[in-house]
């Protein structure tokens, strides 16, 4: 079909079509699911091809297939079977080996976003007390007694692991 043909219809149109919003349609777009042909004005165009990528979409999204999953399957080519259309084997393997590769690199992501979130808690940890002495020094309060404080508090915090230590072994099994 030539995009010059008088079948091309505009978001509205289109989405009116397929039952949708036209923000469903521009959504898609963004995500990179479909690309409309643009008029001299730069409206959206849609032709039969852009249509039936559309249904795909919403066939895949009404069984709780995710953007990125369809984003996947929209990559490979369905198969006509007696019926309709499925992927063959191959694809699905494709498409299961790629959606496993994102699911991967997420665990990863995950891991490396926990590693760094203790990280920053321990520093967090480190610095409230010596912004706590700051803060209280500011506000007048005696240098002496607070760093007399800081003292007591890191002795009790040295002593505390040793104490469960000893309270443990000590303790009948």
């Amino acid at each position: 079909m030539s995009k010059d043909s008088p079948a091309l219809l505009t978001v509205r149109d289109a989405a009116e079509r397929l039952g949708v919003t036209p923000r469903t349609l521009k959504y898609y777009e963004e995500r990179g699911l479909v690309s409309p042909t643009r008029s001299e004005g730069r409206y959206r165009l849609y032709d039969e091809e852009d249509l039936k990528r559309f249904g795909r979409i919403l066939r895949l999204r009404s069984l709780g297939f995710s953007l990125h999953s369809i984003t996947e399957m929209l990559k490979r080519p369905l198969e006509p079977v007696e019926g309709g259309h499925r992927y063959s084997t191959e694809s699905l393997q494709q498409i299961r080996d790629a959606i496993s590769d994102q699911v991967k690199a997420l665990d990863a992501r995950i891991e490396t976003m926990r590693r760094e979130l203790k990280e920053a808690l321990k520093l967090r940890a480190e610095l409230s007390p010596d912004l706590d002495y700051l803060e209280r020094r500011l506000a007048g309060e005696n240098a002496d007694a607070l760093l007399e404080q800081r003292r007591n508090a890191l002795a009790k915090a040295e002593n505390a692991p040793l104490t469960k230590r000893t309270k443990k072994s000590s303790e009948p099994t």
